[in-house]
């Protein structure tokens, strides 16, 4: 009797560990295409294709962008508020991103807190973002 109750405790701990380890090689995982996703941005930013560096934002009517001027909806409209902004690679700078904080808010939501720099000729830039992503399609 007292083989079984320790084997039942050792299947359980097995159990146990197994779900801790798949739940956490899953939230890495999800972390590491995030911080990918980001990275992949700032190449091409850093390279002056702003409509790539726009690969990373939800392509909708349904997008809400939030900046200095306030509120965007859409994909095209923040686009353009990009291009019309960053004209051209000098006012693009080299940009590096700098994350502070990735969080599951759910199986598919993910909340990331950071801090932006832009180094440029004409001037450098800062400041913070907070970004609300979401698993689309499992991506």
């Amino acid at each position: 009797m007292i083989a079984v109750h320790w084997g039942m405790k050792s299947a359980i701990l097995y159990a146990s560990l197994l779900i801790s380890t798949t739940a956490f090689a899953q939230k890495d995982a999800d972390e590491t295409t995030i911080r990918n996703l980001l990275d992949a941005q700032t190449k091409a930013w850093n390279q002056g294709d702003i409509t790539n560096f726009m690969k990373g934002y939800w392509e909708s009517d349904s997008l809400m962008f939030i900046g200095k001027s306030g509120l965007t909806y859409g994909w095209q409209q923040t686009l353009n508020n990009y291009k019309k902004s960053y004209p051209d690679t000098a006012a693009m700078g080299k940009l590096s991103f700098d994350i502070k904080k990735v969080q599951r808010l759910s199986a598919d939501h993910f909340f990331v807190v950071g801090k932006w720099m832009l180094t440029r000729s004409i001037g450098n830039l800062s400041g913070h973002y907070t970004l609300l992503l979401k698993k689309i399609k499992g991506q």
